[in-house]
């Protein structure tokens, strides 16, 4: 099934334009899912902040981040697309990080070129390694795929951090190194998605975060601009803790959660959600024999 989801994907890709929403954990991958989404997206701030309560900044190891894609990959059958921060190292590291990954059933990962400790794409005072040394990542990280279909997606910070057009060269030299696609992190208008688009003949990848230098757009309009996935990495979890902080909030106040019953989801939901049928259909069979 692994195999067919990383072709799935690409297939995808070559079709039109894929909206990935971010999972925090298998739950939330399962609702993206079931609400009809054609990929699940694994954010690296998502998994900082979510499950280990801490900012996203390179703390989290490679063990901890293959550990929890395996989790949301088992949880889902749609191709799962993880973010592989700087690939947890050098060149030869970011090989290990492709083969851990790609044994997890990951169906693609993008790796970027900032430096250790490393920032949120969309706040000030990142640092880039040169363009050479992500060059050989990205060779790297193509030498060590088994699955040709694993999809290999560079990002670069270097809009933020240098200029647009270091962005644009480094994106066109990790194409001629064998990636897949590439993620233009932190354009800062309509106007320079599109000339990145013109720029850079490959599959792009859009990053619609809240609160960001990027405008939200439409999908429409991002298709129309050239971009072909679209990951939105904290929309549900931004979403949920929003949600969340509302109800303590009241919790505390009140007494009582009786005002947000009617927003939560039901025990019903819940199990329909985790598949109780299906667990229930198992012990069936199993009281059968």
């Amino acid at each position: 099934m692994t195999a067919t989801r990383r072709h799935r994907l690409r297939t995808l890709i070559s079709q039109g334009t894929v909206q990935i929403p971010g999972a925090f954990n298998a739950l939330a991958a399962r609702a993206i899912e079931k609400a009809g989404f054609d990929a699940v997206y694994v954010s690296g701030a998502g998994l900082a902040n979510a499950v280990f309560g801490l900012p996203d900044v390179g703390l989290v190891t490679l063990s901890e981040a293959v550990e929890h894609a395996r989790r949301i990959c088992a949880a889902v059958k749609v191709p799962v697309l993880v973010d592989a921060d700087t690939g947890f190292g050098e060149a030869i590291n970011v090989a290990r990080t492709v083969t851990e990954m790609e044994a997890a059933g990951v169906s693609a990962i993008h790796l970027e070129d900032q430096v250790l400790p490393k920032k949120c794409g969309h706040l000030d005072g990142k640092q880039l390694i040169p363009t050479d040394a992500f060059v050989e990542k990205i060779r790297g990280a193509c030498a060590a795929r088994r699955d040709p279909d694993f999809l290999i997606i560079a990002r670069t910070d270097a809009r933020g951090v240098t200029t647009f057009d270091d962005a644009v060269d480094r994106a066109n030299r990790c194409l001629d190194a064998g990636a897949d696609a590439i993620f233009p992190e932190a354009l800062v208008s309509v106007e320079e998605m599109a000339e990145f688009a013109r720029r850079v003949s490959a599959p792009l990848l859009a990053n619609m975060t809240e609160f960001g230098k990027t405008p939200l757009l439409p999908l429409a309009e991002l298709e129309r601009l050239g971009y072909r996935m679209v990951i939105y990495p904290q929309t549900a979890l931004r979403t949920a803790f929003g949600a969340i902080s509302a109800m303590l909030s009241d919790l505390k106040r009140d007494g009582d959660q009786s005002g947000w019953v009617e927003h939560m989801q039901t025990r019903r939901e819940l199990y329909e959600l985790l598949d109780y049928d299906g667990l229930s259909a198992v012990e069936e069979a199993v009281k059968r024999r």
